[in-house]
């Protein structure tokens, strides 16, 4: 198992994985259909916006967290 401390980098890792995989996947699609090699683009295109989405999201997940916690209430 994964010591608790790296928890949220792990939630990062994912999310903008599965989010990037997903988003990837619908652009490619959209932009070259179901072609010959749509499989190849779209692991490429995926890894391309893996490698943006982590770091983003380790660096915009603290702002986020106080903006939800500004407008959600205390109760």
């Amino acid at each position: 198992m994964i010591p608790k401390k790296y928890g949220a980098m792990l939630f990062s890792l994912l999310l903008s994985g599965l989010m990037s995989l997903l988003v990837s996947g619908i652009a490619t699609l959209r932009a070259a259909g179901l072609a010959d090699g749509f499989l190849a683009l779209w692991v490429s295109a995926w890894l391309t916006a893996w490698l943006i989405a982590f770091p983003t999201v380790m660096l915009v997940a603290p702002f986020t967290q106080k903006i939800v916690g500004a407008l959600v209430t205390k109760t």
